[in-house]
């Protein structure tokens, strides 16, 4: 409860509940399968239970963790059925939206979205991770951004968007191919940085300039982003000094 309540009172005007590896496809590969309407209806509760009247609550929907067949040994029938059974547990504890994000395969990403579709009309947003090549931005899997939003987009998804993997400077290319590609709304959530293992055995640490991270957000916006968020090695104060940026720029209001 505290993480979140940190988000909103950086101005955050959506927070994601802690329910990223919920799937049930990765709670049994954890072999907690049979917790799983326990765990999402908890994640659920926790945000939800201190969303200000005027803020949102997504619910947060990550990867199986699996490749889906004939690349891996997931069939996709499975993947819909996870992903239809956590959207159905996250909105029943009161989300307000849905996210899938950090998938690597357009085939899940489209599974993801037929599984949301059996149980909700809308509004959905399906965020891909992207590495940078010499040609251009792609999946691991090759595909590139104007694949992603012309495949999403005539299933209908209501928001695309990239998150984690890149950092800003990178992030700040992808956002303006990915605009030429779409007129669809577009979230971009970059890294702070890129990690640097621990040598503690820790958690790894983000290191990056916090003006040029900025710059960069705001760059983003400029390229047509309409909403703007963090992925690893963020927090709430960076969140804070971007919601300050953004304020300063639309004359203080949101």
């Amino acid at each position: 409860r505290a993480v979140h309540r940190a988000y909103f009172e950086a101005g955050a005007d959506v927070v994601q509940t802690n329910t990223f590896g919920c799937n049930l496809v990765k709670l049994e590969s954890e072999g907690i399968g049979d917790q799983e309407e326990e765990i999402n209806a908890a994640g659920a509760d926790l945000a939800v239970g201190i969303r200000p009247r005027d803020r949102f609550v997504c619910g947060d929907m990550g990867p199986t963790g699996k490749l889906l067949k004939p690349h891996g040994d997931l069939d996709p029938a499975a993947a819909v059925d996870a992903y239809a059974r956590q959207a159905l547990m996250l909105l029943g504890g009161g989300v307000d939206l849905l996210a899938v994000e950090t998938i690597f395969q357009l085939a899940e990403a489209e599974a993801a979205l037929r599984g949301i579709r059996l149980v909700k009309d809308g509004p959905v947003l399906v965020s891909l991770t992207f590495e940078r090549k010499k040609r251009g931005f792609f999946t691991i899997m090759g595909e590139s951004p104007k694949q992603v939003a012309e495949t999403l987009g005539n299933q209908g998804v209501d928001i695309l968007g990239a998150n984690c993997t890149l950092t800003t400077e990178d992030m700040v290319a992808l956002a303006s191919e990915f605009r030429q590609a779409t007129d669809l709304p577009l979230v971009m959530q970059p890294n702070a940085g890129q990690p640097r293992a621990s040598a503690d055995g820790g958690p790894p640490t983000y290191e990056y300039e916090r003006i040029d991270f900025l710059e960069n957000m705001m760059r983003m916006a400029d390229a047509g982003i309409n909403g703007l968020g963090g992925c690893c090695g963020t927090d709430p104060g960076l969140i804070a000094d971007v919601r300050q940026r953004l304020d300063q720029r639309q004359g203080g209001g949101r």
